[in-house]
């Protein structure tokens, strides 16, 4: 799949925790790093996701804000 986001990062699955219509999907990044994104359930499953896959964590966003 070719998408026009060009901030996408690899990563792997190491945790789904569904609520009631959301779930928080952890991804653990190639750097080290970890993200966490807020997905339907629905999308979950559609996507068949599970601890351990591999996927890739795709940003698109107008702004980055940096804090420090």
């Amino acid at each position: 799949m070719k998408l026009s986001a060009r901030n996408q990062l690899p990563g792997k699955v190491v945790s789904i925790n569904k609520g009631a219509t959301t779930a928080h999907v952890k991804i653990e990044l190639a750097s080290g790093l970890a993200m966490t994104s807020s997905i339907t359930n629905e999308a979950v499953d559609d996507l068949g996701l599970k601890v351990g896959d591999s996927v890739h964590a795709v940003v698109k966003a107008s702004d980055v804000m940096i804090g420090k």
